[in-house]
């Protein structure tokens, strides 16, 4: 198993480009399901979750092949309706299969899928939604087992604003009957991304991005002749390198940086004192003087995002006074804080809050990452430590970051990998 070494080596300096979103990629991927005939996609990151989920659409019967500059074909042939639980233990995108597959061919059997141990994050939003289309569900022995005899349109309210819901509901409902209304839908750029891609093969979307979508089924999805869809570009990588830049008090011009889905994140560390100016190739990031602690509090976009809740706590450690952090919306994100403390940190939780009093300095340590964004979350604040810290269970770091270490080494940091 492999293990990220970094060694704290002042100021990062240079220019980093943020790779396509995984989170808009996933859902959109796995869209390829709904489509009649081969789809071609730009700008995918190459990462363990993306690879899972080609896996995954082999499996189901679109095979899809991706080259080393990002582009992506699939080819939707023989739709089958089973999610191995091999494939979906690793990664809880996979229930996004059930829409799409139910709307294909009226059936699915999806594994219960895995994931990071952020929180329970269940799927009885996206089931009690496609019930209300006309599906039915039972659990066998690990699955989830889905049938119907043709989804329609329904008037569906979310008692909250559940990202993979919404998505589900996107894909099931382009090939519904009928027309689908969604109340407090998620408004996330990714979603968005999501819309996008399907209004592109012919489905009738309107109203993404705010609060109340409306989607009037069609008979076929189907890309246009020599198109292809371009992946979003990933706004919690760009907002990891803006606090990696920060907590280093370096100068980075983030490249394809998603600035317009990025206010809520800019915000803070605007506040905090980093300098930030919006330039024609990306986002350039100064932070020469010690920064100040703020509070946090993660929402739903266009909140705080909690995807970047662990980053912006590292960069406190280091600021000056102290600053609360909020959690809202997964029950058990604070899994980092203890290795945080382990490299000197002074962090006090309290249920969902943790109050980050900044110390002078860290120091490196051997710690351990419990789940994507906390493994960032260590990253950054290695950076900024005094000596070397050995960071383990790293495979939670390459399901969401490109070439993170080698993106880092050209700022001008010190970051390798060994074998344990």
């Amino acid at each position: 198993m492999d293990i990220l070494i970094v060694e704290g080596n002042g100021p990062l300096s240079g220019t980093v480009p943020i790779s396509g979103s995984k989170n808009a990629a996933l859902p959109i991927l796995i869209a390829s399901l709904l489509m009649d005939g081969s789809v071609n996609y730009t700008n995918v990151p190459r990462l363990r979750d993306i690879g899972t989920t080609l896996k995954l659409l082999e499996v189901l019967g679109c095979p899809a092949e991706m080259d080393d500059a990002g582009n992506v074909i699939a080819n939707p042939c023989e739709i089958a309706y089973q999610a191995p639980y091999e494939l979906v233990r690793t990664m809880r995108a996979s229930a996004l299969c059930l829409g799409p597959l139910l709307a294909r061919l009226g059936r699915a059997s999806v594994a219960l899928p895995g994931g990071c141990a952020i929180g329970a994050r269940p799927v009885d939003m996206h089931l009690t939604a496609l019930e209300k289309m006309g599906a039915t569900f039972n659990l066998d022995a690990g699955y989830i087992e889905g049938v119907t005899d043709g989804l329609k349109g329904a008037h569906i309210a979310f008692p909250f604003p559940t990202v993979g819901g919404t998505e589900n509901l996107l894909m099931a409902a382009s090939l519904a009957e009928g027309t689908t209304i969604l109340e407090n839908a998620a408004r996330e750029p990714e979603v968005c991304d999501l819309a996008e891609f399907l209004i592109q093969g012919g489905a009738k979307i309107t109203g993404h991005g705010t609060s109340e979508i409306t989607i009037e089924g069609v008979s076929e999805l189907r890309q246009p002749k020599g198109a292809s869809y371009r992946i979003m570009s990933d706004r919690i990588e760009a907002g990891t390198y803006l606090a990696a830049a920060c907590i280093t008090r370096g100068e980075v011009l983030i490249q394809n940086c998603p600035v317009d889905s990025m206010e809520a994140v800019l915000a803070p560390f605007e506040e905090m004192g980093a300098k930030l100016e919006e330039r024609e190739d990306g986002l350039f990031v100064s932070a020469a003087d010690r920064l100040k602690c703020v509070d946090v509090k993660t929402l739903p976009y266009p909140g705080f995002p909690t995807d970047m809740q662990a980053q912006i706590m590292a960069v406190m450690t280091l600021a000056e006074g102290s600053g609360v952090i909020e959690e809202t919306i997964f029950e058990n994100r604070f899994m980092h804080v203890q290795e945080l403390v382990r490299m000197g940190a002074r962090i006090k939780l309290s249920g969902r809050t943790a109050v980050v009093r900044g110390v002078e300095a860290l120091t490196g340590a051997p710690v351990m990452a419990s789940d994507l964004r906390a493994s960032a979350s260590l990253v950054v604040a290695a950076l900024a430590a005094h000596g070397v810290t050995a960071i383990r269970r790293i495979y939670h770091l390459d399901r969401g970051y490109e070439n993170i270490d080698a993106k880092l080494n050209a700022l001008g940091a010190k970051v390798r990998r060994e074998q344990e």
